[in-house]
């Protein structure tokens, strides 16, 4: 399928390695060019020297001028941004009953406001011209919270309900809006979380993706390949007619309708 991303504009947040670079290079391989952004500049720009249209950038998103300055270095280079992927790391792992208000402040900013700041800074032009991709990186949390993983549950659920309710302010324009939340895919983040999963049980982080496997139906973890693949799709000229929606890349793992 013809995706008609050739010549589109995609700046991928949080892209220097896991489900950002794996949305990347999904996007890259159908003809985009692609800023590849994350806090380590360097890195940025060794993978997007392997792309065919890409451009490195540093971002550090709890930085207000860091983010203008990358959407500016993005725009001088390949012009307006058509997609916007949302995406940031994950924060630590907790208990709801043993959160600190003074611990989600910095959660609250990387995943929430800095992500409405870039969508707010692109936005107008992509209405004015008719066309806008905005994708959100979420979690499986949204649908069915995580234990243990309490600031990203309602970080996450928050973007998710900004999203979609900017989707029905922007559908006329053009612009479509939507969620991809990811369920076990193998990652620097699932590795972490199975290692810490490990040591408070006292096993090992082997043991821990055993178990996790046999959890989902699909019987493994997803890869990056996978995920990027339907970000594309999403993110795509084909898609016209999908916005406001929260599509899983789980193989089955959430167990909600």
């Amino acid at each position: 399928m013809e995706l008609g991303l050739q010549g589109k504009v995609a700046f991928v947040v949080g892209s220097t390695s896991g489900l950002g670079l794996g949305i990347a290079e999904a996007l890259s391989n159908e003809g985009a060019s692609v800023a590849v952004a994350g806090r380590r500049g360097d890195l940025a720009r060794t993978h997007a020297a392997r792309m065919p249209s890409a451009v490195g950038v540093e971002l550090d998103l709890t930085d207000a001028a860091s983010r203008r300055a990358a959407i500016d270095q993005v725009v001088s280079t390949f012009g307006p941004i058509d997609v916007l992927v949302l995406n940031s790391g994950g924060p630590p792992a907790g208990q709801a009953s043993l959160l600190q208000s003074n611990q989600m402040k910095s959660t609250i900013e990387a995943l929430l406001m800095a992500q409405i700041d870039l969508v707010q800074a692109v936005l107008p032009t992509m209405r004015a011209r008719g066309w806008g991709r905005i994708l959100g990186i979420g979690s499986r949390g949204v649908n069915q919270p995580i234990p243990n993983l309490a600031q990203s549950n309602i970080a996450r659920s928050a973007l998710a309900a900004y999203l979609k309710t900017l989707a029905g302010e922007v559908a006329q324009d053009g612009v479509t809006v939507n969620m991809i939340l990811p369920g076990r895919i193998a990652s620097e983040r699932a590795i972490s979380l199975d290692a810490g999963q490990a040591i408070r049980e006292g096993t090992t982080a082997q043991d821990v993706r055993e178990r996790s496997q046999k959890s989902i139906p699909a019987g493994r973890y997803g890869t990056a390949e996978e995920f990027g693949s339907v970000a594309a799709f999403l993110s795509s000229a084909r898609a016209s007619y999908v916005t406001g929606a929260q599509i899983r890349v789980d193989g089955g793992l959430i167990s909600s309708m």
